[in-house]
């Protein structure tokens, strides 16, 4: 059980502190009412070499997962959308690492690691949402390879990418359009320059409005057969499975996030008065700043746990559960700890000329991706009862 920062990450935790409260955090306003991606946070990311941070030494990396969860805290503290280009960039990279072959790898890893390449995942559609077995986009064998005809939506990253990881069903030659029940889900490497390939627009967004996320339309799609991730039917579980080892920095998000938003809130409160007395020494406020500093305590050791679980090599179904209350726990207390800050800030916390109201509307985002806290219940109960 972790319950005190090893070495080695509080020196991570030190060095991102610093970088975040000096250079970040006065861009964090900004980036979020342009909503215009935050290039100079990218190259000042690059720069730290923070791209690879949970990934395996030979990439740069540290191989640890709970010196990622706590960078990125550090930086969700500040800034949601910073720390959300490490995701972005986290994500297919860890697909990569788990399902790819060794060409694949080399062509693509490294430049995921040095920043040199971008790229986006995308399994949602607008008829299914969570129920990724209900996808319907289509990978038609053909000769050389696969066809993709379909359309994906909320692809975040897609529109600065370089290339995107694309999950199609398979299907025969000859199969019927409608007919997508049948066959096995793989991930395919399509470049953002295929022919038939467009990115539509990026939606305007409550929430993590620096980071585009925008709709995919495949057209007769050629992807040969060196671009399909994994083997043929296998690939996708392959690399879901692997996503349990990073959903804890999911958490890490929030976690930081809502420190953040207690900071504010207690900044808030210091310095106004009411009814003759300070707002901070009315007991119902600061049962309220007590409740808040306890519900994070709590979510940041749950998530801390599941980090280190991943470090220490535990896996399967144990991981599973641990990563799954960690990101339930941390995302909902994070929408109830903004709230709350909210509610301490009174008519300005619904202002835009506060911070708070940044804090709030990012908060309710992670209640929604990487898996909506339903899905993580679904996990949760699923492991309890047994069921695969």
């Amino acid at each position: 059980m972790l319950f005190t920062l090893p070495e080695e990450q509080r020196q991570v935790q030190d060095a991102i502190r610093r970088v975040a409260v000096e250079k970040v955090a006065p861009r964090a306003a900004a980036i979020d009412a342009d909503a215009a991606y935050p290039q100079d946070m990218f190259d000042l990311l690059q720069e730290l070499g923070l791209f690879t941070l949970p990934f395996p030494t030979e990439y740069g990396g540290s191989g640890s997962m709970l010196s990622a969860c706590v960078a990125v805290e550090e930086l969700c503290r500040v800034c949601y959308n910073t720390a959300y280009l490490l995701i972005v960039q986290w994500t297919p990279f860890s697909a990569i690492l788990a399902g790819g072959d060794a060409a694949q790898k080399n062509r693509l890893l490294p430049g995921l690691a040095n920043g040199k390449l971008r790229a986006a995942f995308s399994t949602t559609e607008a008829q299914s949402g969570s129920d990724i077995a209900g996808i319907r986009t289509r990978a038609q064998r053909v000769a050389g390879g696969y066809q993709l005809n379909g359309a994906k939506i909320w692809c975040t990253n897609s529109s600065v990418s370089d290339f995107v990881l694309v999950a199609a069903k398979i299907v025969d030659e000859g199969q019927a359009v409608g007919d997508v029940r049948r066959g096995a889900i793989n991930l395919f490497i399509v470049d953002r320059d295929t022919p038939g390939f467009t990115i539509g627009p990026p939606e305007n967004k409550m929430g993590a409005r620096g980071v585009p996320s925008c709709p995919l339309f495949l057209d007769d799609v050629f992807i040969s057969e060196d671009n399909r991730l994994g083997p043929e039917g296998l690939g996708f579980k392959v690399v879901m499975e692997a996503f349990n080892r990073t959903r804890p920095i999911i958490g890490a998000r929030a976690v930081g996030l809502a420190q953040g938003a207690m900071e504010l809130a207690i900044d808030f409160v210091r310095e106004r008065t009411a009814f003759g007395q300070k707002i901070v020494d009315f007991q119902g406020v600061r049962w309220m700043l007590a409740d808040m500093a306890i519900q994070i305590e709590a979510a940041r050791n749950l998530v801390y746990r599941a980090a280190a679980m991943v470090d220490a090599g535990i896996g399967g179904a144990e991981l599973s559960q641990a990563s799954a209350i960690a990101k339930a726990q941390a995302t909902d207390m994070a929408m109830a700890v903004a709230t709350n800050a909210v509610q301490l800030f009174g008519a300005a916390g619904i202002s835009n000329d506060y911070p708070i109201n940044r804090y709030f509307r990012d908060a309710k985002v992670l209640q929604i991706v990487e898996g909506t806290n339903q899905i993580q219940r679904n996990i949760i109960a699923n492991n309890l009862l047994g069921r695969s």
